[in-house]
């Protein structure tokens, strides 16, 4: 038997994310196996949420995924923890779409799951409650189990918004989250500071969890919708040749998708991690893997590093398979420039990159593969997404591309996917889900370099 909740709010900022840590860190300090998820394109928050779960947080995407998958990668997870926890994106009912669809309360209903409600209570009394029975009304086939009030002010204020929701809606109140400078993460220009970037993250999860345990009634949320979970088809792991494939995760690079990770495993590839800022050469491997991330926040020690520049250089150079996105890209490009300063780089990309203090691409993306692609069994249409303050100049004007951008921005609003040897280099993040299996194909170039 599992329990499972979605957690979700009324509008973006309301402070779900660290209630959503505060939950896996107290459930687990109970010894509770937990599984969390998180809905939409997300690197950071999962980061977080993995670390206070203790197990690999997993994303739940209706742009890129089939329900089907998001059923099977939902039960493969959940039906093996004690308790689920996915957080949401944005609000309850927000999504693309006016007429939802994809949206998190149809991802709760699509999961079964209940939802539980983080109301952000700066500034409200009494209008709390037509603030949650409209809510509860507005989709009758969606469940709001409960409550958690956060940013609560005080004692006054928090029996204020009990008794009005208590006196005009049925749903009760499971959590109220006082204000508090402890309950605060350092924002960056993507949202939350990333957890591996920060050397008091565990303390600031342990902080929130004895926040949560004291306010919030962890007794009585484990006993929602306890049931068992149909857990989907095992993964069958199919080895075939011995591949490597080293992969950069550090400070300045670790925006990876768990399930992309896991689909390498099941190939059979065994991912070397290194530390771009410190290792002074690569791993020996078959390949290379640099993820997102944000490098410009570790420019001088990247630049520092010149031992491990002049190795990847000479590597990408002499016809080793790379895939770099986003941070990866900027990274191998000649400098990047930041805050009126510029670094070298590796310089395997003929082109600089310039940080811009508004985003240059911010969303959902979808490409169209030309026949530069160096992969076989590419999509026609891959859905994607971007998310980056940066933009390429002085790019060389015999620069070849894999991809036309039919939405989003991509290098230069037109292309994307840099092609030099045997590299592609993108501002998309892909995700190995849906019709886009981006892994095994790497993983096939490989084998055909190899």
């Amino acid at each position: 038997m599992a329990s499972s909740i979605y957690l979700s709010a009324a509008h973006k900022s309301s402070g779900k994310t660290v209630v959503s840590l505060g939950l896996c860190a107290a459930f687990k300090q109970k010894s509770l196996n937990v599984q969390a998820f998180k809905k939409g394109p997300d690197y950071i928050d999962p980061i977080w949420l993995s670390q206070a779960s203790g197990n690999p947080c997993y994303n739940l995407d209706f742009y890129n995924m089939p329900e089907s998958e998001i059923i099977a990668l939902y039960r493969r997870y959940a039906s093996q923890s004690d308790i689920a926890i996915i957080e949401g994106n944005k609000g309850l009912y927000d999504g693309m779409s006016v007429t939802g669809g994809d949206a998190n309360a149809d991802m709760a209903k699509l999961l079964d799951t209940p939802v539980i409600l983080v109301v952000d209570a700066t500034g409200i009394t009494r209008g709390i409650a037509p603030l949650v029975s409209g809510y509860q009304s507005f989709d009758k086939d969606l469940t709001i189990a409960g409550v958690v009030l956060n940013k609560v002010a005080g004692e006054r204020h928090e029996s204020k918004l009990v008794q009005a929701i208590e006196h005009y809606t049925d749903i009760p109140v499971l959590g109220s989250v006082r204000r508090s400078k402890e309950l605060v993460i350092d924002e960056r220009h993507l949202g939350l500071m990333p957890a591996n970037e920060t050397p008091e993250s565990q303390k600031f999860i342990d902080t929130a969890a004895k926040h949560i345990t004291d306010q919030v009634d962890l007794d009585r949320l484990i006993g929602f919708n306890q049931k068992t979970i149909k857990p989907s088809t095992p993964v069958i792991n199919n080895k075939t040749v011995s591949i490597t494939v080293a992969v950069a995760k550090d400070s300045a690079f670790g925006f990876y998708y768990q399930d992309d990770l896991d689909a390498f495993s099941i190939l059979g590839v065994e991912l070397i991690y290194f530390d771009a800022l410190n290792d002074a050469k690569l791993p020996k491997a078959d390949a290379l893997f640099i993820g997102g991330g944000f490098p410009e926040m570790q420019l001088e020690s990247l630049a520092a590093n010149q031992s491990l520049l002049k190795d990847i250089k000479v590597k990408i150079e002499s016809g080793l398979p790379t895939y770099a996105e986003c941070g990866g890209l900027m990274y191998l490009t000649n400098q990047i420039s930041f805050n009126d300063k510029t670094h070298t780089m590796v310089g395997a990309i003929n082109a600089d990159t310039v940080m811009t203090s508004k985003p240059i691409g911010r969303g959902y993306v979808q490409l169209s593969p030309n026949s530069n692609h160096p992969w076989s069994k590419v999509a026609e249409r891959i859905y994607a997404h971007e998310f980056h303050y940066s933009k390429l100049e002085n790019i060389a004007p015999n620069t070849r591309y894999a991809y036309q951008v039919l939405r989003g921005v991509g290098v230069d609003n037109k292309h994307d996917g840099i092609l030099i040897h045997n590299l592609l280099a993108t501002y998309t993040h892909l995700r190995s889900v849906g019709g886009n299996r981006w892994v095994e194909q790497f993983v096939n170039f490989i084998k055909d370099i190899k």
